[in-house]
């Protein structure tokens, strides 16, 4: 039996089972479910209804993710899969689907503030054997505007917390297994405090 899309063979609402009155048809199609892993990218064209080609991940490593509070849209590695509200196993397999909570790597964003603000994300001291970036030289000008932004600059305390660890909570936005890419965009506010939440608890038990 192939996979389909209908609901013919459902029951209707009060618990009667419908009359098979025809067959399956072609426009009721449905295929295998991509389960988008981590791993190095490996994209299969598919091709659907009308002629179309739809890009399948079976693999992914990276994707385009966006920082929302600063503006700054970035490619970036994915580490891994922290959270998945529907089922654990897709954690487990690290299985890229779209909702899932991810890893990504900090280091993109961190240059983009840095250069933003002309100051340090986190003021994490450097590890040893290690000493101090020189003072780049700038004009009065650029430092006006600079020290005219750095009023603005608001970080969440726990982003900034993943910025010492170099790693970033973000969710993807995209379907991977639809449109061969696993987009999203970092956690903050309200939002990263629930996962934040979630992810304790699942430690704890």
């Amino acid at each position: 039996m192939g996979i389909t899309r209908d609901s013919r063979h459902k029951r209707s609402a009060t618990g009667a089972r419908r009359a098979q009155f025809r067959k399956k048809r072609k426009f009721e199609l449905g295929r295998q479910a991509a389960n988008t892993r981590l791993g190095p990218k490996r994209i299969h064209d598919v091709r659907v209804r009308g002629g179309n080609i739809k890009p399948r991940a079976l693999r992914l490593d990276s994707g385009n993710f966006a920082w929302g509070s600063e503006n700054v849209t970035a490619k970036t590695r994915i580490l891994g899969v922290v959270y998945n509200a529907s089922n654990n196993e897709l954690v487990r397999t690290n299985t890229l689907v779209k909702g899932a909570v991810i890893q990504i790597d900090a280091t993109p964003f961190r240059v983009a503030y840095e250069k933003n603000y002309g100051q340090p994300v986190t003021r994490r001291r450097a590890p040893a054997g290690q000493t101090e970036q020189e003072e780049v030289k700038r004009s009065n000008h650029t430092e006006r505007k600079l020290a005219e932004r750095r009023k603005d600059a608001k970080l969440d305390p726990i982003v900034e917390q993943q910025f010492g660890a170099g790693r970033l909570y973000a969710v993807i936005s995209s379907r991977p297994g639809q449109s061969g890419r696993a987009d999203g965009y970092i956690l903050e506010g309200q939002e990263l405090e629930f996962y934040a939440r979630r992810l304790r608890n699942a430690k704890h038990k």
